[in-house]
């Protein structure tokens, strides 16, 4: 089917603004419809270089809206919707818990209540929503490993509200007959990640000689996954993937957080031309996270046997590479961190009918 149009939520956030270049580049007879509230972590920044593509779209507003989500399903015919658009930020979950019920629970099943009017029965449309390992909650065995069919259990706010947006898509799914697919990824690490996560974050701040704050002592594992090859996965999974299937993406690349952190820093004194060690010693030590989860690992095997899918980058190459684009971005970096980001929104559309 050439003639798609394809509603992707938070396309202008981080993972989304990559999923949204992918398709525009890669599928010109697609119409892609970029919706995002552009909230903090939006940035149109991320996709300016897409806005003289004739078939990309952008719309501003909101998901927690149900009469404007409503309204934008009827007036543009959306044939298909991967939702990525999330409260993601778990120490910001801890202090505003109901900001994430709002966006990743009422959210979701806003979009799913529009699908299901739009398409009723129809074949050959698809909403596709994309969510999180955290769901599955935390690992203590260094030999065990989150499935498909581990069972869920959330240990923060933001798990749990992702958990239960999880629920609904499979409910719509089961009860009405929606077209769906749910993928679960490990953390995602690469370039226009905003800088309130971990590797963004340390990057500016050993760049600036700020303490770089370490959770306990660093002892929590995570799984990461270079943005791009998310992307692709996405892409695979919604052109090949099974109604009703979930599929774990992950990228085989397990880091205790104080082992990458100490990576993180030998790259950038040898990008920065430092003394190795020079930026370790802003490692500062801080009281643990509520709820932190131990270990995170995804099995991916089911998306790689079944659809062909596999992570491109191993952490040592894709971590260099993401060091080298935010050194590059040094303007890019600047505003965000100032909010002058923000401002893009403005003068890009406010004179536009």
């Amino acid at each position: 089917m050439t003639n798609k149009k394809i509603l992707i939520t938070g396309g202008a956030g981080f993972i989304g603004s990559h999923v949204v270049r992918l398709f525009i580049e890669k599928y010109p007879s697609y119409q892609i419809y970029n919706l995002d509230m552009l909230t903090y972590a939006g940035n149109l920044a991320n996709n300016s270089d897409l806005n003289d593509k004739p078939n990309y779209h952008f719309i501003k507003g909101d998901i927690n809206d149900s009469d404007f989500i409503d309204g934008i399903f009827n007036d543009f015919g959306f044939t298909d919707v991967i939702h990525l658009a999330a409260e993601s930020h778990v120490d910001r979950s801890i202090t505003d818990p109901l900001a994430f019920i709002k966006t990743n629970i009422i959210g979701t099943v806003n979009l799913l209540n529009a699908s299901r009017k739009l398409w009723k029965t129809e074949p050959n449309h698809l909403f596709y929503h994309v969510s999180t390992d955290e769901v599955y909650g935390s690992l203590h065995n260094e030999n065990e490993f989150f499935t498909e069919t581990t069972s869920y259990d959330p240990q923060s706010p933001y798990s749990a509200s992702k958990a239960a947006s999880d629920h609904f898509v499979r409910a719509f799914h089961n009860t009405y007959k929606i077209p769906c697919v749910i993928s679960n990824c490990s953390n995602n690490y690469g370039p226009n990640q905003f800088p309130e996560k971990l590797i963004p974050l340390f990057i500016n701040n050993i760049l600036t000689k700020k303490p770089l704050p370490v959770y306990g002592k660093g002892e929590n594992v995570r799984d990461w996954l270079y943005v791009k090859d998310h992307a692709i996965a996405i892409d695979v999974i919604f052109h090949n993937g099974k109604l009703g299937e979930t599929y774990n993406i992950g990228g085989f690349n397990e880091w205790h957080n104080i082992e990458l952190i100490h990576l993180l820093c030998k790259v950038m004194d040898k990008k920065l031309n430092r003394k190795e060690g020079e930026s370790a010693q802003l490692i500062s030590y801080v009281t643990d996270r509520a709820g932190h989860d131990l270990r995170y690992a995804i099995d991916a095997q089911k998306v790689m046997n079944e659809l062909g899918w596999k992570p491109s980058l191993q952490f040592e190459e894709g971590l260099e590479i993401t060091v080298d684009w935010y050194l590059a971005n040094a303007e890019w970096m600047q505003n965000i961190t100032s909010g002058e980001y923000q401002k893009y929104y403005d003068e890009m559309y406010a004179n536009r009918a």
